[in-house]
């Protein structure tokens, strides 16, 4: 690291592409950060990076042409957990875009988008282990791009990227990820359980992180919150909102009983 600037720091994590060096450099700009040394100065625009750094490996692929992972064989259980660490390695740069994307927000946006980076990094290493106490590696199998398609398109405002990133795909992460646990225990992979309620607990921090900057925007821009996250999802999701919702993680992520009732009701008309 080679500057005083946490917008540029931030930018050399985004768009290294070594994976050992970014996760290193993840966790040096973090600390930089904490002690001082870094400055909410130098920031340029990021229009023309649309691509973010990454190894080689894994091949990506369009969803459809991803082989279905059933934990019925050693391969497919190896096969969902790269899938998740695939999450959690996009998940890295989507945290360090945002730090190095969105400038003049109070210092408390980039604090919490630097912890969201650096527990994601912990996440990755967790489910990395896990692979590789499989015999495998990150790497290994072929994998989609969609969060970080969702990055580009929500990189021209900040309140596109809080609605929509931590609001509503992490959301659904928070959904899903109790039944993911509970598969990975039927064939008594604890410990890949444990992994994940890690993951899942810090993740309900990550979206109420979300949540607290959607409505900061909000306020700034005179919105009203609720009216604005429910026509962001109609133009997004058209309407393709999927349930069971994790009502309490939601709960404790900063949705409110109305946004959740009004989720479900989007549901139950599918």
């Amino acid at each position: 690291m080679h500057t005083e600037s946490l917008y540029q720091a931030a930018r050399e994590c985004l768009l290294c592409d070594d994976l050992e060096q970014k996760l290193t450099l993840s966790d040096a700009t973090a600390a930089a950060w904490r002690s001082g040394e870094l400055e909410l100065s130098g920031w340029c625009a990021a229009d023309e990076i649309k691509t973010a750094g990454r190894p080689a490996c894994p091949e990506l692929v369009h969803p459809s042409r991803l082989a279905r992972r059933g934990l019925g064989s050693e391969a497919g259980r190896l096969a969902l957990i790269h899938a998740i660490a695939h999450i959690e390695f996009n998940a890295i740069n989507l945290a360090w875009d945002a730090v190095q994307r969105f400038p003049g927000l109070p210092p408390e946006f980039y604090d919490d988008w630097i912890q969201v980076a650096v527990e994601e990094v912990y996440h990755f290493r967790l489910l990395r282990q896990r692979l590789r106490d499989g015999g495998a590696d990150y790497g290994d199998y072929p994998a989609h791009n969609g969060l970080w398609e969702m990055a580009v398109r929500t990189a021209r405002d900040p309140l596109l990227r809080m609605a929509l990133v931590p609001r509503m795909l992490e959301a659904r992460g928070l959904d899903v990820t109790p039944g993911i646990m509970e598969r990975f225990r039927t064939i008594g992979d604890e410990q890949t359980v444990a992994c994940l309620q890690v993951i899942l607990d810090e993740e309900v921090g990550h979206v109420r992180f979300g949540s607290r900057w959607f409505h900061y925007l909000c306020e700034q821009r005179g919105l009203e919150p609720e009216a604005t996250y429910f026509d962001l999802l109609e133009q997004f999701l058209n309407g393709g909102m999927r349930c069971p919702l994790h009502q309490q993680a939601r709960l404790e992520a900063g949705f409110s009983p109305q946004e959740l009732e009004r989720l479900e009701r989007s549901c139950a008309r599918k």
